[in-house]
């Protein structure tokens, strides 16, 4: 039986020969994360079913990146119920302040996620790993409880769009436009409880980090992962991260998609998605004079050091407009670490920016952010539904790291082309 390449690694990790769309299979995960606001409800429930001990000490991970360093008393009692539970049941891949950063910036970096890996995570964006060609998903905090007792998830194996990639990108273009695009002509429900399996000779041209960024929001079109074929550029990022071998899976080639997109890289221009839909997208020959109160550049999905480094070269020597308050947050401590010794901070510094400690915090509206009444915001965050960073009359505006930076120095939504003129 032909299968996709999501559809062979749930087949292996259930031991089954074969498996197809909608069929429900057990598989074993290799990885069950948590984070500091879903974890704890997770931990009530694995002590409800009376477990006795995790399934393994290395494949459990918790991460404090919501609201940590903690915002108040509540979130400081969050962080406090993880650290308890992980030094009682002994985990080695917990992630504290100081040594965190924000949990799918952090696990890819840190050898956890493998090709071939099947993860769960009590986290929507979980989703990102596919862009190292493993299976990853979000799950809810009941479904980690149990996947943390025994190793085990349910799952009921999805059909797939093709997504077939050509060409190469412009300058100032990057991942987060190719995946505003896609959601934007696709929908926030256009690939619902499907897998997005990227392919073709465009892939080769994007960086692990833009991939990163397109299987991150492959969760806002609906889908249940996102997916990118194992290449060079793959196996030479995991290289030395880890000592497990990779697990390389390929689509057959007869597979069968639900439908199949041709893209060419090379046409895809900046966008923006504007309030309050990520598929609500416009391109600059679309956006008028909007003007904006705030920038945030930095999340999961675009936190990465290629990411900073995009603004940096935007915002060196040039100033943040004023009244404009720009938000720089590295995805984690080492990529705070490069982007101080290359003297990025440097430069967002003097350019007017302020820069924080790995966190999540105005992504879901926690803190490090919180829009006032009425106030708009750039962000390279995933979502910019109402209310999202603040008030429920403040608005989001998704855009890629150059936009984003652009945006900062202009004082309203800005094409990089024109700032760099």
């Amino acid at each position: 039986m032909s299968m996709t390449m999501t559809q062979k690694i749930l087949a292996h990790h259930a031991g089954l020969d074969s498996v197809e769309a909608g069929q429900l299979v057990l598989v074993s995960v290799d990885r069950v994360l948590g984070n500091d606001i879903t974890s704890p409800v997770a931990i009530r429930e694995y002590e409800k079913i009376g477990a006795s001990g995790v399934f393994d000490k290395e494949k459990v991970t918790m991460v404090m990146d919501h609201f940590a360093p903690n915002k108040d008393i509540k979130a400081a009692a969050q962080c406090k119920m993880c650290r308890d539970f992980c030094e009682r049941e002994e985990i080695v891949n917990f992630f504290d302040v100081g040594r965190m950063g924000i949990e799918h910036a952090l696990l890819p970096e840190a050898g956890l996620v493998i090709p071939g890996d099947v993860v769960i995570g009590a986290d929507s964006h979980t989703c990102t790993y596919g862009a190292l060609g493993a299976f990853s998903t979000g799950v809810g905090s009941t479904d980690m409880a149990c996947g943390m007792a025994t190793g085990k998830a349910w799952f009921k194996v999805p059909s797939a769009i093709k997504f077939n990639l050509t060409g190469r990108l412009n300058k100032y273009v990057s991942g987060k436009d190719v995946i505003l695009h896609i959601i934007g002509m696709i929908g926030v429900d256009g690939a619902l409880y499907k897998s997005m399996e990227f392919a073709g000779e465009g892939v080769k041209s994007l960086t692990v980090y833009d991939r990163l960024t397109i299987s991150n929001m492959a969760i806002e079109a609906g889908a249940k992962n996102g997916i990118f074929p194992v290449d060079e550029e793959t196996l030479e990022y995991v290289k030395g991260r880890c000592d497990r071998e990779p697990l390389v899976f390929e689509a057959d080639a007869d597979a069968e998609y639900d439908a199949v997109y041709d893209i060419d890289l090379s046409e895809i221009k900046s966008t923006v998605a504007f309030p309050h839909l990520p598929e609500n997208t416009k391109t600059f020959d679309e956006i008028g004079d909007v003007r904006i109160d705030q920038v945030v550049i930095g999340s999961c999905t675009n936190g990465h050091y290629k990411d900073l480094a995009e603004a940096a070269e935007i915002l060196k020597g040039r100033q943040v407009a004023k009244n404009v308050r720009a938000i720089i947050i590295p995805a984690t401590q080492d990529i705070y670490l490069k982007a101080m010794e290359n003297g990025l901070l440097k430069i967002f510094i003097e350019a007017g920016c302020v820069v924080s400690t790995p966190t999540c915090g105005p992504c879901l509206g926690g803190y490090m952010g919180i829009l006032a009444e009425g106030e708009r915001a750039v962000a390279t965050t995933n979502r910019n539904f109402v209310g999202r960073m603040g008030h429920v009359t403040s608005e989001v505006y998704l855009a890629s790291p150059a936009v984003a930076a652009a945006s900062a120095i202009a004082g309203k939504i800005a094409d990089p082309k024109n700032v760099m003129n």
